[in-house]
């Protein structure tokens, strides 16, 4: 069998009227905003992949409303052909924190489209924000 691709969660979090993004401490882009999220475990659904993932960098524990797409471009990381399950959630507890790969945790009411990372810009149109929304 030859490469395969690698699978991703991310997810749009809704708090406090904004949605939470997280400055990329370390490359590819780093210094950009981007979605909290990251790369499912073996054995790991991606449900609690993305429960996990948000809480590891932004310090919120939240609860999944819906998926909100599949992105499978092939370009859409650097590092490789890298397929994202993207969820919409809510915050429902925790403290708003930076951890792990985060450099800042920010509510955003207006999307800094000009700074996101990988496709996140149209992540964030798809599920109602930014430009062109």
């Amino acid at each position: 069998m030859g490469k395969q691709p690698m699978l991703a969660v991310d997810a749009v979090v809704l708090s406090g009227g904004g949605v939470v993004l997280v400055k990329r401490a370390k490359e590819p882009y780093k210094g950009y905003w981007a979605l909290p999220g990251g790369f499912v475990h073996y054995g790991e659904t991606v449900e609690d992949a993305v429960v996990r993932e948000v809480l590891e960098e932004t310090g919120l524990k939240i609860k999944l409303r819906r998926l909100l797409g599949v992105y499978s471009n092939p370009s859409r990381d650097p590092r490789g052909h890298v397929v994202s399950i993207c969820f919409l959630a809510e915050s429902v507890g925790g403290k708003l924190r930076a951890a792990t790969d985060a450099a800042e945790a920010m509510v955003f009411k207006d999307i800094p489209t000009e700074k996101l990372a990988f496709d996140h810009a149209k992540i964030l149109r798809d599920a109602g924000f930014g430009e062109g929304a």
